[in-house]
């Protein structure tokens, strides 16, 4: 299974999805089963590291900083099983990239917090221009979905085993 995360900049909220994921992957003992990548809508930040204020909310939790920013392409949506957008701008930047390649990609984009239990958004804000505390409460939601999204890749493997 090949899961995306987008953002707008790559440089917050999905590589923290990302980063998150693949922890909790390695963690499960599934890292043959699953890739985890994360890319941007835009791409002004390409090649850039995750942003600082992120990485250091993310560390505190435990987690080890890896990739660099890039665009999400047509290929990805092609190449992935699963795209998570963060925000409503996203997941509309998805769908349109979806109409100019193939409409049954659609059905793979979805809102990465349709997986959060704990919180009520129903998106991930983005903490860019803010302080600490949306850095922290990214990680929350984060963490939260990626639980959930966790739990729910292990019966989509048990039950592919089964068949």
């Amino acid at each position: 299974m090949k899961i995306l995360f987008v953002c707008m900049g790559n440089i917050c909220r999905s590589p923290a999805g990302d980063i998150v994921l693949r922890q909790m992957i390695d963690a499960a003992k599934l890292t043959a089963q699953v890739s985890i990548d994360s890319a941007g809508t835009i791409g002004i930040h390409t090649g850039k590291a995750p942003d600082a204020r992120m990485s250091n909310t993310l560390i505190k939790r435990g987690y080890s900083i890896t990739g660099a920013s890039r665009k999400v392409t047509e290929a990805d949506l092609e190449e992935f099983d699963l795209i998570l957008a963060m925000d409503h701008d996203n997941f509309d930047d998805l769908m349109r990239l979806s109409e100019k390649s193939d409409h049954r990609n659609k059905n793979k984009i979805k809102m990465f917090t349709d997986y959060c239990s704990e919180h009520g958004n129903n998106f991930v804000p983005d903490p860019y221009y803010g302080g600490q505390d949306g850095f922290d409460y990214v990680a929350d939601l984060v963490e939260d979905g990626c639980r959930n999204l966790v739990d729910k890749i292990k019966i989509n493997i048990k039950n592919a085993s089964i068949t």
